[in-house]
């Protein structure tokens, strides 16, 4: 992501007051040059009643919903418009929300997706939830996860790395998520961190017959292992010492601990593509870490990376039932 001109925003409550994603969206537009695309995506859960549930009337329906939606995402578009801001609107009927986000966002090329976290009390959290999950997993274009709605000033960015790539992540990925995170760093004036954790090592080397003092000094050489790479990565940034953090915690942990401890504005790390039977063993660390973390969440995959969304949008299931009518709408 050398630059960034197309951002799109997948907003979720068009009837809420606040847009933190909106908001932050603006801040890198203004501050890329680039233009935002305001996305809304319509899914329902319907119930009709068999008789009344007509093609024809669910067309005009799905339209008529469409036509509100990007009314109400006009009116967030003007606001921004309002300090020269080049914004455009569009909302879509498919499902599921993820795969819908990472079409509209392929369609249009973006360089990047901007999205609020989903918190608080809704009509179907566990769905909204999942949509940030899936997009953490099948995106091919990094994604900025937004939980905390102030805006950037002086952030303090925390780069996640893995130079020893412990798991199997790609070399250039570190590359990738330091000059995304040096460039916001510089862009909004703050500071710019890095950690990496060494931990894994402790749990490969340690064994049922090593003693305590062995554990201790093949601790301590792993530590100088991993300091001595972590100092060849960063040596083209000039990250001073002591903004260079090292733990023997695991990687989620790590992350986590030192977000805190720095009070991060942006973690920004990286996320390579499992098996369904891998990330049930090993877990993603960007999944477990998004809920944790009090600050902005930035995930980059790899050049190499293939999203297995299909290009094609899928029908919008319908559920008929005579029991319930009318029926409720949930878009996000």
């Amino acid at each position: 992501m050398s630059s960034i001109r197309r951002i799109l925003i997948p907003v979720k409550q068009l009837t809420g007051r606040s847009h933190p994603a909106v908001l932050k969206a603006a801040q890198l537009a203004r501050a890329h040059g680039a233009c935002l695309e305001l996305f809304h995506v319509l899914t329902p859960e319907m119930y009709a009643a068999p008789l009344i549930g007509s093609q024809r009337f669910f067309a005009s329906f799905e339209n008529e919903a469409r036509q509100s939606a990007i009314r109400r995402l006009e009116a967030i578009a003007d606001r921004l418009r309002m300090h020269s801001i080049k914004v455009t609107v569009s909302a879509e009927w498919d499902f599921p929300p993820h795969e819908a986000i990472i079409r509209r966002a392929r369609d249009m090329k973006a360089d990047l997706i901007v999205a609020s976290q989903h918190a608080g009390r809704h009509r179907m959290p566990w769905l909204m939830h999942l949509t940030d999950w899936e997009l953490i997993r099948h995106s091919p274009v990094p994604l900025l996860l937004v939980k905390n709605p102030h805006p950037y000033r002086h952030p303090t960015v925390l780069a996640a790395i893995d130079p020893v790539r412990a798991h199997k992540k790609p070399q250039t990925l570190d590359r990738e998520i330091l000059q995304i995170a040096a460039k916001w760093a510089k862009l909004f004036r703050g500071t710019l961190h890095a950690v990496h954790s060494y931990g894994s090592l402790r749990f490969e080397l340690a064994a049922e017959d090593v003693t305590p003092t062995m554990l201790g000094e093949l601790q301590r050489k792993a530590e100088q292992l991993a300091r001595g790479r972590v100092v060849r990565t960063l040596a083209p940034l000039r990250i001073a010492g002591k903004r260079q953090h090292l733990s023997a915690l695991p990687p989620t942990d790590a992350i986590i601990s030192t977000a805190r401890r720095i009070h991060s504005t942006i973690v920004v790390m990286g996320a390579v593509s499992r098996s369904a039977f891998k990330r049930l063993l090993i877990g993603s660390t960007a999944e477990r870490v998004v809920d944790a973390l009090p600050c902005d969440l930035l995930i980059v995959k790899p050049r190499s990376f293939k999203s297995v969304v299909p290009s094609k949008s899928r029908p919008v299931p319908y559920s008929l039932s005579s029991d319930f009518y009318p029926y409720p709408l949930t878009a996000i």
